[in-house]
């Protein structure tokens, strides 16, 4: 894993615990999701989830990439009232997100909104929500290529629900949803295997049945998407990168570009130091020892994880002064991003006085 982030110019400014963001890194990891693409940005619909900012929003429309994916409501209305002119909701709405969405097209006519459902229940809810407001929603059928976690399989039961959409004037059926978020293999080869597995049964369905669009794919299979396909890619954690992608695919191109700003605020015992890094500040999901990587210490390890303090050991612990900035890689960038109501913008090499709202962390927002 690529370890290098020099401590910014101005960090004795920047409240901790918080989020530093490199824009000009960001701005790299755009032009190389660009370069998978061959350039073409109409085949791009990155995912917002990991950032939630408005400001990456407007980088990747300069960039000249229109199109989006959302996990909530929030995040589409984001996409919507920042220059995004095709928003899909990679989540199929229930409950009062039907209405919601509802609200968020009526709001924003000139942009296209797109949604996925994978049941017979949820597409009679959206059909008739759509029908009572004089609105025709886009619908791409989620399917389950192995997570497990929602959609449904190749066969008899996608048929159904598309002969369903096709029949209801309120909905257009639109493509499919294929997130292979399962494949993780370390391997790259094999990882290619999985995706190319995943990426010939939509193409015998495309065959049999003329597919139409199709999404597909994450940020660990983006690239093999890109070069088997002409489907549209939609990465997400390419934008900020983070330890554990840097660490599991060591051969993608990326650069971390977030970065979790902490400082000592003691020194409990020999070789033991306590930073102002509660799990209220970083991802708490996974094992205790991988939560963040402290840059600089390479042998720091985490001891304990509360709501407001971390310690660690480090055979350099006495070297550390308190109150002494620390910079630290989370391990899953995405739901910290969630945690933090802005972050600091670092551009060549000194944080500015910028902040970049995670605008999208209100999960009921909506313009």
């Amino acid at each position: 894993m690529k370890t290098e982030f020099s401590m910014p110019r101005g960090i004795e400014d920047c409240v901790s615990p918080g989020i530093l963001i490199d824009a000009d890194r960001v701005a790299g990891n755009i032009q190389k999701m660009l370069s998978t693409v061959a350039g073409n940005g109409a085949r791009l619909r990155p995912h917002v989830k990991t950032h939630k900012m408005p400001d990456v929003i407007r980088m990747q429309v300069e960039a000249g990439i229109a199109k989006f994916k959302a996990a909530t409501i929030s995040e589409a209305s984001m996409i919507a009232t920042h220059g995004g002119r095709d928003v899909l909701l990679a989540y199929q709405p229930v409950g009062p997100n039907v209405a919601l969405l509802t609200k968020l097209m009526q709001n924003h006519p000139t942009v296209s909104f797109a949604t996925i459902v994978d049941h017979k229940d949820a597409v009679h809810q959206l059909a008739t929500q759509m029908k009572n407001a004089n609105l025709k929603m886009r619908v791409f059928i989620d399917i389950d290529c192995g997570m497990h976690r929602t959609g449904i399989p190749f066969g008899k039961s996608l048929h159904v629900l598309r002969d369903q959409i096709e029949k209801l004037m309120s909905l257009e059926y639109a493509g499919l949803h294929v997130y292979d978020g399962h494949l993780h293999q370390p391997v790259l080869e094999n990882r290619r295997h999985e995706t190319e597995r995943i990426i010939q049964q939509v193409t015998d369905y495309d065959h049999e049945h003329s597919v139409g669009n199709v999404v597909g794919g994450g940020s660990p299979t983006f690239q093999f998407w890109a070069e088997s396909t002409s489907w549209e890619c939609s990465p997400g954690t390419t934008l900020f990168w983070d330890s554990g992608y840097a660490t599991a695919f060591p051969e993608l191109p990326y650069e971390i570009a977030a970065t979790l700003l902490t400082r000592v605020i003691s020194k409990p015992g020999k070789n033991l130091f306590c930073v102002d890094c509660g799990y209220k500040a970083v991802a708490s999901e996974m094992p205790l020892k991988n939560r963040l990587t402290v840059i600089g210490l390479p042998d720091a390890e985490i001891i304990s994880h509360s709501e407001e303090h971390m310690v660690l050991s480090s055979s350099r612990a006495e070297e550390l002064q308190l109150g002494q900035p620390l910079l630290t890689f989370p391990r899953h960038v995405c739901p910290t991003m969630a945690l933090h109501e802005h972050a600091r913008i670092i551009r060549q090499g000194e944080v500015n006085a910028h902040r970049w709202p995670v605008t999208a962390r209100n999960r009921s927002g909506i313009n």
